[in-house]
């Protein structure tokens, strides 16, 4: 495929379009969301699907082969949020209460941007390491710690220590992590029981829980409207720029074409669920909305329609 091609199979495939979907329910005032405790088992759903295939596939894999990576995505998280919090305090002359926010949002991952990722990798036939899935449990944490110690260097009463608490032990991160262990000890028997419900049914309910998403963004648009012009060219042009960076980071430590592409878009994306309960306890004067709406309302969609494909497209330039 070229490069419009792996766009367009991009625009064309089912959780895409939910996406799209949702979002024009919400312009035309209709009902079209999900009930809060079926959005919740969604997501745990995924979390725990995310991480009991990616601890599954483990098995096979040389552990000596994951230092390389390992070590890619502990820099890729602590350098991320430095990088923002001078770019948000600096260039774009916010706070530091909140372009600690915002740093730890970007230092943070997506997991539903990286589980897009895997989707259009398997539809359009590119190979990635099994291990990527934990390669998402270790960027989790890294860059939301970093960007609450650089905050609270710059500004008193930040709670860091009871975030970075509230992090490790969130619902994300245990699901991940919990699921990794679990696929990782597993019986070829016992996981082929469960493999039909986690492994089979991953797509379709991903394609629901993103037409629920297409209607929070469109929502979050619709409550709060337009986010300062210079924050939003941030929330596009540098996933773009940490994108490539970590597709070149990808191929020097040899990862695949689609290894590389998926390692790009993780780093590119931005949490909206574990950096905002962490902010939300160690920095409550920040503008959480702000926060938010750049991870939620900019950067996941970008990603979702055009991150993606762009970074599938460069990866392959590279190799």
């Amino acid at each position: 495929m070229n490069s419009l091609e792996l766009a367009l199979e991009n625009l064309a495939s089912p959780p895409v379009l939910a996406f799209v979907l949702g979002a024009i329910a919400v312009m035309v005032r209709s009902d079209l969301r999900l009930p809060d405790p079926i959005h919740t088992w969604i997501s745990t759903y995924l979390l725990l699907a995310i991480g009991l295939k990616g601890g599954h596939s483990l098995k096979g894999v040389d552990l000596q082969s994951l230092a390389s990576p390992v070590l890619l995505t502990i820099v890729s998280g602590a350098a991320i949020p430095i990088v923002v919090f001078f770019v948000g305090s600096r260039l774009l002359t916010l706070s530091a209460v909140d372009a600690g926010s915002i740093a730890a949002h970007y230092g943070s991952v997506s997991v539903v941007t990286f589980t897009s990722a895997m989707v259009f990798a398997s539809e359009a036939n590119f190979a990635v390491e099994p291990f990527m899935t934990s390669l998402v449990a270790i960027l989790e944490i890294p860059g939301i710690v970093v960007a609450l110690v650089l905050t609270s260097m710059k500004s008193e009463g930040v709670e860091w220590k009871v975030a970075v608490h509230e992090v490790l032990t969130g619902r994300s991160v245990l699901l991940l992590v919990g699921g990794l262990v679990i696929g990782y000890v597993s019986s070829d028997n016992s996981f082929g029981r469960v493999e039909p419900f986690f492994i089979g049914m991953f797509s379709g309910l991903l394609t629901l829980f993103l037409l629920d998403m297409g209607a929070t963004v469109a929502t979050r648009f619709k409550r709060h409207g337009r986010i300062p012009l210079r924050l939003a060219i941030f929330a596009v042009l540098f996933p773009i720029a940490i994108g490539m960076t970590g597709i070149i980071g990808g191929h020097v430590i040899g990862l695949s074409v689609g290894g590389a592409a998926v390692f790009g878009i993780m780093v590119a994306s931005a949490s909206y669920i574990a950096a905002p309960a962490a902010t939300r306890i160690a920095l409550p004067q920040a503008d959480s909305g702000l926060s938010l709406g750049l991870a939620l309302g900019v950067t996941f969609p970008f990603n979702l329609l055009v991150g993606i494909p762009l970074a599938f497209s460069f990866s392959r330039f590279m190799g």
